[in-house]
């Protein structure tokens, strides 16, 4: 197995402009992936990813925000702390307008760049995959959820 990187794409019935808002904005991120988020959507912005009552943080970074086609952010840093110095995963969606809706292609990238000893890369590897096997289509009713609502 490579680990280089994850890919994930899906197609939904929403416009590039709802999908960019859905996964650039806080408010949004919380109804599919974590429990809260504080961040502004907006190149080297810092803020949070969080889940449960702060049992997890993840501190992020903004790299892109092209409304309405193109968002990455950096996280998973060491001692989770923010650090641009250090390797981290960089995770980029790429809105594809697609008839009347959207193709949505998730990229995550870094794992073979963060220095992890074999067994701990496959883990983490694998614990992304599961995830963005889970959030991804979690994104996608979401979104169809939103946009069916008058």
């Amino acid at each position: 197995m490579e680990y280089g990187s994850i890919e994930r794409e899906i197609h939904v019935d929403a416009s590039p402009e709802v999908v960019f808002e859905v996964v650039s904005s806080p408010e949004h991120i919380s109804q599919w992936w974590t429990d809260d988020a504080d961040f502004e959507a907006r190149p080297g912005a810092v803020g949070e990813l969080i889940w449960g009552d702060r049992a997890e943080v993840a501190p992020i970074t903004v790299v892109t925000a092209e409304p309405p086609r193109l968002f990455a952010f950096r996280w998973c840093y060491p001692d989770g702390k923010v650090d641009d110095s250090a390797d981290s995963m960089l995770v980029t969606f790429e809105l594809t307008p697609s008839g009347t809706g959207t193709n949505i292609r998730l990229t995550e990238t870094g794992f073979r760049e963060m220095g992890w000893e074999a067994a701990k890369l496959e883990e983490q590897y694998r614990e992304h995959s599961v995830g963005w096997d889970t959030f991804v289509p979690r994104l996608g009713e979401y979104l169809a959820r939103l946009v069916s609502t008058p």
